[in-house]
């Protein structure tokens, strides 16, 4: 009998971006993913941008993505945790999936004590200094008349509105030309200014598209997931330690 102890961390799926075969694609290889990990899995952490947009009108949910959802139903229903962190592209997200799927929402940063090690947990959006529009702009949109006044429209005008905005993001425009992330970058800079408070063994992320693992020195790791776009990247946590994997992919940093 497989022993259920395995903590699996993803991010930045965006399903729904680049089109509709684009997106089925990457929905299909994220399923067969999640089929692979369901007998050794204790833990799914999902941390943002899972989708490309979504808002949970009262009566009303964005269609699509039936095979991940009913993929992650099983999984939950094998007995797998599910958390779902909101990324800047879903951060509308309610209280559909806690009813569904059982899964805990996490809004902001999650600090956890998982195989002896302790983690920060986070999307990585409006972290660190600088990108005061965006700031601003995510408060704006998290504040509930904000909420209120987009669930006034209907949902063909919404859904329509906010994915002509996601054709225009940096997900639909981006290819994988950045390398690895220099040491200073803004986000492991937060990292380093986040242990000088508090010790975490794993800072992990996402939203930077860029799977990759930087030594922050004291037995400290800064961890940033990738995505599902180029690279199918995602971490395990196994015995303690915290690795990145790809699934059905070679396209590595």
């Amino acid at each position: 009998m497989t022993t259920r102890a395995k903590i699996y961390f993803a991010s930045d799926i965006h399903l729904g971006a680049l089109g509709y075969t684009s997106s089925r694609e990457r929905e299909a290889r994220v399923v067969r993913w999640l089929d692979s990990i369901k007998h050794d899995a204790a833990e799914l952490f999902l941390i943002g941008d899972v989708f490309d947009f979504w808002f949970e009108y009262t009566t009303v949910v964005p269609r699509g993505y039936i095979r991940f959802l009913g993929k992650l139903a099983e999984l939950v229903d094998l007995g797998v945790k599910l958390y779902f962190f909101k990324g800047n592209h879903d951060m509308w997200m309610f209280d559909y999936f806690e009813q569904e799927l059982d899964a805990t929402i996490i809004s902001n940063e999650l600090i956890i004590e998982r195989q002896g090690k302790k983690l920060y947990l986070h999307h990585g959006d409006g972290l660190g200094k600088g990108d005061g529009k965006y700031k601003i702009l995510k408060k704006v949109f998290r504040s509930r008349l904000c909420q209120w006044l987009f669930e006034r429209m209907h949902p063909n005008f919404g859904v329509g509105l906010a994915n002509y905005w996601s054709r225009n993001s940096r997900i639909a425009n981006e290819a994988p030309k950045e390398k690895k992330m220099f040491e200073n970058e803004w986000l492991v800079s937060f990292a380093r200014e986040t242990l000088q408070s508090a010790h975490y063994d794993y800072l992990i992320f996402g939203h930077r598209h860029l799977p990759l693992v930087i030594n922050l020195g004291n037995n400290s790791q800064y961890v940033n997931l990738g995505e599902w776009i180029h690279f199918n990247s995602f971490a395990v946590m196994d015995g303690g330690a915290v690795e990145l994997g790809y699934f059905e992919c070679t396209n590595e940093l």
